[in-house]
Formats: C-alpha cells, sequence, structure tokens
C-alpha cells in the first residue's frame, strides 16, 4: 500500500504500469478512509480520509485518485494480493461500502509501526457490488498464477470470452463437430419379405445419416422424411399375419 505513489499526467489521470489494464472506475464521488484498527500507546494512530474521488481496478493494483488532490493525499494504491478480508456492506439507510484490511508496503509511505490498516471505499453514487465482484475474480486469478508459479506473468492474464448459451450446442455429428440441422435421422434397417432383418448396408460418405452430405453441405438442413421407405408396408403387413398365424398355431 503506497501513498502518493501514482504516476499521474494530470489530477484525474494516473500513467499505466507496462500490461496494467484498467478493469472498472467507479463514479467520481467516491469516499476513501484509511484507519488503523488498533491504538497503541506512544504509536500517533493513522487516520486519512477523502469525500469524493475515484476508485480504480486494474489487472496489477488497486488505485483512488481524489477529485481534489492535497500534498497530504494526492493519490494512493495498493497491489490487489496485499487487501485481505474484503467484504461489501449494504446498511438500512445510506451508500453501500466496501471494506478490507491492508498490508501496508514498505517505503510506501505508511509508518512502519502500522502493520496492518483498515481500508474503507463508501460508493455514494452506486457500484460497490460490480466493484467488489470484479476484485475478487481478478484477485483469484492472480492468487492462482502465483501458487502455480506463473507470478510473473500474472500483469498478462485476461479473461476468457463469456459463454454464450447455446453457441456450439447442436447435437454432435460426424467428426466430432456439431450437427447441422438439429437431430439426423438415422436410416432404418433393412427387412425382408419374410419379415428378418438384413444385414445394414455399408455406409457411404455421409455415414449413413439423411440429410449429412460431408462433401457438399447439407442438402435439407433438418429435413425429416415425409413417407415411409419402399416396401414398408408389405413388410409390416407380412410381418403382422406371420404373427398372427404363429398365435393360431400355439392356441390350436
Amino acid at each position: 500500500m503506497s501513498i502518493n505513489w501514482v504516476m499521474l499526467s494530470n489530477p484525474q489521470t494516473f500513467i499505466r504500469l507496462p500490461n496494467e489494464k484498467v478493469l472498472f472506475t467507479s463514479p467520481a464521488r467516491t469516499a476513501l478512509s484509511l484507519t488503523t484498527p488498533n491504538t497503541y500507546p506512544g504509536k500517533e494512530p493513522l487516520s486519512i480520509k477523502c469525500p469524493d474521488g475515484k476508485a480504480i481496478i486494474t489487472n496489477q493494483r488497486l488505485i483512488y485518485l481524489p477529485t481534489n488532490p492535497t500534498p497530504h493525499l494526492q493519490s494512493f494504491s495498493s497491489p490487489l494480493l496485499s487487501l485481505q478480508d474484503t467484504h461489501v456492506s449494504a446498511p438500512f439507510f445510506g451508500p453501500n461500502t466496501w471494506e478490507g484490511i491492508l498490508i501496508p508496503t514498505v517505503g510506501g509511505g505508511i509508518p512502519p509501526h502500522h502493520a496492518l490498516v483498515n481500508l474503507k471505499l463508501t460508493f455514494k453514487e452506486g457500484g460497490a457490488f460490480d466493484f467488489s465482484s470484479t476484485f475478487e475474480r481478478i484477485k483469484e486469478m492472480l492468487s492462482l498464477a502465483r501458487e502455480n508459479g506463473r507470478a510473473g506473468e500474472a500483469e498478462d492474464l485476461e479473461e476468457l470470452p463469456a459463454y454464450e448459451a447455446g453457441a456450439g450446442a447442436g447435437v454432435q455429428g460426424v467428426g466430432g463437430g456439431a450437427a447441422v440441422g438439429g437431430v439426423q435421422i438415422q436410416r432404418p434397417t433393412p427387412i425382408g419379405t419374410d419379415g428378418v432383418r438384413r444385414p445394414r448396408p455399408a455406409p457411404q460418405a455421409n455415414n449413413g445419416v439423411v440429410g449429412l452430405d460431408l462433401g457438399q453441405g447439407t442438402r435439407e438442413e433438418g429435413a425429416v422424411p415425409d413417407e415411409p421407405p419402399p416396401g414398408y408396408e408389405e413388410v409390416q403387413a407380412s410381418s403382422v399375419a406371420e404373427r398372427l398365424e404363429r398365435n393360431v398355431r400355439t392356441q390350436s
């Protein structure tokens, strides 16, 4: 955590670090409070407050820029992994707040005897929950990168594209790709005039799937045959007649 260490091109614009990307910026009327959780005898407590400013989350740090900078507070920043026990509070009356415990950075402008500092952001114009969800998501990605020994790559982390329901959700067709036109209809197993099932013929180039031509694409997407195959009615009638004849012989 550092006070007045953010490089500014003007009071409301900061100079980004290498590969740094802005992921969230709060409304301008966001208040900041930095205080010590405990007061120790003989040591002056820390109390830094600003009524209005912008809270910014990047893929590397949390930044706060006061609307009206003072010599005492021109900027504030903290690495994301230096913030612990963060949470949103939604009081019955008043604006929502986001709070957490900060571990000060050595030489960052906080007296060294303050091992921990309370941070509180008050979102007077909303945005607390969006701020919190963005922070938690990026912090988790940074933590995983550190655990996997990729801390140096953390600054290059990018989120995966959002999943879109229905995208590529078709039925799997030949070759593992999504089948076009919904569920494909398999060819019926041939049945002879004696009611005995015949071996299925060898699959053609389209693997025996109706409406799917791997060479030229689908002839009719999702087309379902509106007529039975040739000889279907005769085969069915013959099968029914044979079953009736067998039943009569059994009963007699």
